[in-house]
């Protein structure tokens, strides 16, 4: 955490270098998003509690980095006010609301002032604020067609329905031209009529129909736990479906409503906090969308300031983000991945831990190296130099991103270039290390003098760097 004086201030000096630090470490994720396409999905709740101000400040800035966004509203909160005010009757059936034409009434008039309200928000431009110079235009439109539910266990659930088709090619069209599209929890028939739908199902339908690059819920968890209560931040797709499969900590989850939040109970009319079992609501989804072809979901907190920025730009994020393959592998470097390598190694050379490396050189010995890659971000790196006479390799250029270490894939890296190394016949594989003796000496490796290196590299050996050699026989 940055420094504070006694009055409570931040250091200029300190702020200055955790800024620049923190946009250095952002850059590799601002080129990858831009271009792509986000659906984001949040309640109701954000809107009457006033946080769709800040938000809106993050949005503009997703816009501006040329993210290409689909909105998708709840509108829970405004809902139930409505009816309350109105006196009409609320009902469920199995968590699902049966939206009779009273209902109906004031969730197209929730809808409406919710979206109007997120238009507004959207528009600001006020000047020394986090909008000024925006110009964000929303698209929003029919782009839902929906059918009814019909009937559940003998009761009509009437103008509650669910996504029937998405129109992709028109919410593509808006995108194209700029435009942030916003779509509510709404949909129409071919017939005209409209129906009520859940938030869940309109962003998980847009999602896989636009082949979004993500899908994000703003929830009241902070995401996907284990037994312990310790945040999940990545999962597969079968990860996640055993997360679901473990037993519920709240044996009486809320009912699942109409617009995808937060719900009344039946017999008290109240609206209670949603706790673990928004994960019951969001991970089906989730995994949903994986497996149609969105390629990552990210399930964060509503309620912590910034929650969408920490998640996209930083190495940890804040929440649980679900994909249907591995997060992480190991893989042989290409040419494509040399800058990767030079910004995880550069930081190393410069304090004295690896041997410098030029481009040139990296490029030149591209097919020596295997990476370690999270998501799309190289995150540490191995070489295996061969002495075919000495039946030897040098494991060289080792090295994993400070932010990810202390989670065994220094050893996973080390395991997996021992076994390629015996894959090509070598018996006896070297390094030579001037900062981490210890850590090879614990995996297996016995210091030795120069002379136990193979004659060529012992050619190469630099007395000035003084490097110590340690042996491991495979």
């Amino acid at each position: 955490m940055p420094t504070r004086l006694k009055a409570g201030f931040i250091k200029p000096e300190v702020f200055v270098d955790v800024f620049v630090q923190w946009f250095r470490t952002a850059t590799p994720y601002i080129h990858k998003f831009r271009g792509k396409t986000f659906v984001i999905a949040f309640g109701g709740e954000i809107v009457s509690e006033g946080q769709f101000v800040a938000l809106a400040h993050d949005l503009n800035l997703l816009n501006s980095l040329g993210v290409r966004l689909v909105l998708v509203h709840g509108a829970r909160p405004q809902i139930e006010e409505e009816l309350t005010e109105r006196g009409a009757e609320i009902r469920y059936v199995n968590g699902l609301r049966v939206t009779d034409e009273a209902a109906l009434k004031c969730v197209k008039e929730a809808a409406g002032t919710v979206r109007v309200d997120i238009e507004a928000l959207l528009s600001m431009g006020l000047a020394n604020s986090p909008m000024a110079g925006a110009d964000i235009r929303v698209g929003s439109g029919n782009f839902v067609t929906a059918k009814p539910m019909g009937v559940r266990n003998g009761i009509d659930l009437m103008h509650t329905g669910e996504v029937r088709k998405i129109d992709a090619t028109g919410i593509r069209r808006r995108l194209d031209q700029g435009d942030m599209v916003l779509l509510s929890p709404l949909g129409y028939s071919p017939t005209g009529e409209v129906f009520n739908l859940s938030l869940e199902d309109v962003a998980t339908a847009t999602a896989i129909a636009l082949d979004a690059d993500k899908l994000i819920f703003l929830m009241n968890t902070s995401g996907v736990t284990d037994d312990s209560g310790e945040l999940l931040r990545g999962l597969t797709t079968q990860e996640a479906e055993a997360a679901l499969a473990r037993p519920n900590p709240l044996p009486n989850p809320l009912p699942q409503t109409g617009e995808g939040t937060n719900a009344r109970s039946p017999a008290s009319g109240r609206a209670p906090e949603r706790g673990p079992e928004d994960v019951d609501f969001y991970l089906p989804c989730a995994i949903r969308a994986c497996r149609n072809g969105v390629s990552r979901v990210h399930l964060i907190s509503r309620h912590v300031d910034g929650a969408l920025l920490q998640e996209l730009f930083t190495h940890e994020g804040i929440g649980t983000m679900v994909a249907e393959d591995m997060l992480e592998t190991l893989r042989p470097a290409t040419i494509d991945d040399v800058g990767g390598l030079l910004a995880l190694i550069e930081p190393l050379e410069a304090e004295g831990t690896l041997v410098r490396r030029s481009r040139e050189r990296l490029e030149m010995e591209i097919g020596r190296f295997t990476v370690l890659e999270y998501d799309g971000l190289i995150i540490g790196c191995a070489a295996l130099y061969p002495f075919p006479e000495e039946q030897a390799a040098e494991l060289a250029c080792m090295a994993v991103n400070k932010d990810y270490r202390g989670a065994g894939r220094g050893e996973a890296l080390l395991e997996y270039m021992q076994v390629q190394a015996l894959g090509k016949g070598f018996r006896k594989l070297f390094v030579l290390t001037t900062r981490t003796a210890h850590w090879f000496v614990e995996r297996g490796f016995s210091e030795a003098g120069v002379e136990a290196l193979p004659k060529a590299k012992q050619g190469l050996y630099n007395y000035q760097r003084r490097s110590k050699v340690f042996v491991k026989t495979l």
